[in-house]
């Protein structure tokens, strides 16, 4: 989730997110990587859109801050558009991690995806923007993927965890280090759709959801 805001002295648009993470495998220096990944991805095509007949440059613009403890009630109540709460935990159900939907402002992630290059964190970013996998998960032919195509994707062989893999078989899907942000998913934000108030609109919706750390309920614990 995040607030888009035309800068028209300087031909762009900025959306604007910070991220907020929780957890008993969150600190800093994790929180800082999953920023810089966002923006330095979101920020490489240099996407321009045309808003009512003129070009603008979009630019991302994400900071972050780790919360241990955090204040259940600050994400219940959070009103800010750019917020964005994410559980960072060793153990998550499913081995994976999620946003709360498409557009939404919380997730829970497992801490072996974040790993500097995963690119996950990037690919989580575009969910809470509104953006869902493509279709079609078969991508042999066309070179590199695109950021939101998921783990289990059919690519090219030097795109897979293993070359020599036949397609589909273990080793054989897309490895997520390869998936890169293009202009073309910019440009599926459809932000020229946004109601734009005072030069300002949201993009995404408000979930505000606490996750708890998904070993207690494992152990029958607590769903604070």
């Amino acid at each position: 989730m995040g607030e888009a805001e035309i800068d028209k002295q300087n031909g762009t648009i900025i959306i604007s997110s910070h991220i907020i993470t929780y957890g008993n495998a969150a600190d800093e220096a994790i929180t800082r990587s999953i920023r810089e990944e966002i923006e330095t991805m979101w920020n490489r095509p240099e996407a321009v859109i045309m808003l009512k007949g003129t070009p603008f440059l979009v630019r991302f613009v994400i900071t972050a801050a780790y919360k241990e403890p955090i204040d259940i009630d600050e994400i219940y109540s959070n009103t800010d558009p750019r917020n964005n709460y994410f559980r960072i935990e060793e153990y998550a159900h499913g081995n994976i991690s999620f946003v709360d939907g498409l557009g939404c402002n919380t997730g829970y992630f497992k801490r072996e995806n974040l790993y500097v290059g995963s690119t996950t964190a990037a690919h989580e970013y575009g969910h809470t923007l509104g953006l869902d996998h493509p279709a079609d998960l078969d991508y042999r032919g066309k070179g590199i993927p695109g950021i939101m195509y998921p783990r289990g994707t059919l690519v090219d062989p030097p795109y897979q965890y293993d070359p020599s893999k036949p397609a589909g078989l273990p080793g054989g899907t897309m490895h997520p280090i390869y998936r890169k942000v293009f202009a073309q998913d910019v440009l599926s934000l459809k932000l020229h759709r946004l109601r734009f108030v005072r030069e300002k609109a949201v993009v995404g919706e408000f979930t505000n959801i606490f996750h708890p750390d998904h070993r207690d309920e494992s152990r029958g614990g607590s769903m604070v």
